[in-house]
């Protein structure tokens, strides 16, 4: 499989609206289409910045030469850069809960990477402060990517997931809304649509003890704050609760059919092809990042911060098949 990664395989993504309440407008961003066809799930939205850490790491000025990548993550950035990685033909190393979700395991390992499992209950900031120190005992064997620090990595989304919502809305979108992990595509996004008079509008968990995949709790004290998180681009950021984000999770998946999803871009896609790889097993799954961004949609709605005929853009960033069953 790591054979047939292909790096010009990523972005281009279709565009499909949601049904929603009568207001807004709600589209979503189907980011598993990058890579589309891949074994396990095929990509996610961190197939942008696997692709975009890895081409900044080989453009350094530090030879990479016999170098293992290696890189903190639940799962998405890691099966990417382990894909990406071994069909480059570099060793990859990726530090990951001892949870995560089986398809993205299955992805890691089908990829040739060493999996370093850690303790979930520790939560993200033990998962790079083992990356870290790994790092800083072997600094020759090591090229840490650092999704969390790297600048490719909101860049990537700066640079096409931004223009692309742009276009494929015709310039029609009023607002994004997604969640925090490393804030890479929050950021990223923001950055490409806030001067064209779009708000942002993020969310994260609302503890350090929650269940939102690919999210990061991180404005109470003493808890780590990504650089690549930028405070100035975001209009507002909300804790979410995670069953909150879990039952708008459960309700994407009841909602939709065939006559309830309209495609709005398909770009390259033919539509037949897109409706077909929206669903797993008959079933419009998505991950819980995704319901938390629709959950959110939802409370904005609701405090009046939509006009009625604004238009929003979520990510969906993920098949939701690609995780542990509890959040089904």
């Amino acid at each position: 499989m790591a054979a047939t990664a292909d790096l010009s395989a990523v972005g281009n993504t279709p565009l499909i609206e949601l049904e929603g309440p009568s207001s807004p407008t709600v589209y979503g961003k189907v980011e598993w289409f990058n890579q589309a066809g891949m074994p396990h799930g095929g990509g996610s939205i961190k197939s942008r910045i696997g692709k975009s850490m890895l081409l900044a790491a080989e453009a350094g000025p530090e030879p990479l030469a016999d170098r293992t990548l290696l890189e903190a993550s639940s799962g998405n950035t890691g099966a990417a850069v382990a894909r990406f990685g071994a069909a480059r033909g570099y060793d990859v190393e990726i530090v990951l809960p001892d949870d995560a979700g089986g398809g993205k395991v299955a992805a890691m390992e089908a990829a040739g990477a060493e999996l370093v499992r850690i303790d979930a209950d520790l939560g993200y900031d033990a998962y790079v402060e083992a990356c870290r120190s790994r790092t800083g005992g072997h600094p020759d064997r090591y090229c840490y990517l650092d999704q969390y620090e790297n600048p490719a990595n909101p860049g990537v989304h700066a640079g096409t997931t931004g223009p692309e919502i742009w276009a494929q809305t015709d310039g029609a979108v009023d607002h994004f809304v997604a969640g925090a992990g490393t804030a890479g595509t929050l950021v990223g996004v923001g950055t490409a649509l806030r001067d064209r008079g779009v708000d942002v509008h993020g969310y994260e968990p609302a503890t350090d003890e929650h269940d939102i995949a690919g999210c990061k709790h991180m404005h109470t004290a003493g808890h780590y704050v990504p650089g690549t998180y930028d405070p100035a681009v975001v209009e507002t950021m909300t804790f979410l609760g995670t069953e909150t984000a879990h039952d708008a999770t459960r309700r994407l998946r009841r909602r939709y059919d065939d006559r309830r999803i309209r495609i709005e871009d398909p770009g390259q896609w033919s539509r037949s092809f897109v409706r077909e790889e929206l669903r797993v097993d008959g079933e419009f799954r998505v991950g819980p990042s995704s319901g938390g961004a629709l959950a959110l949609v939802e409370r904005l709605s609701d405090r009046g911060v939509f006009e009625s005929d604004d238009v929003v853009v979520i990510p969906l960033a993920d098949r939701g098949d690609r995780y542990p069953e509890r959040y089904l």
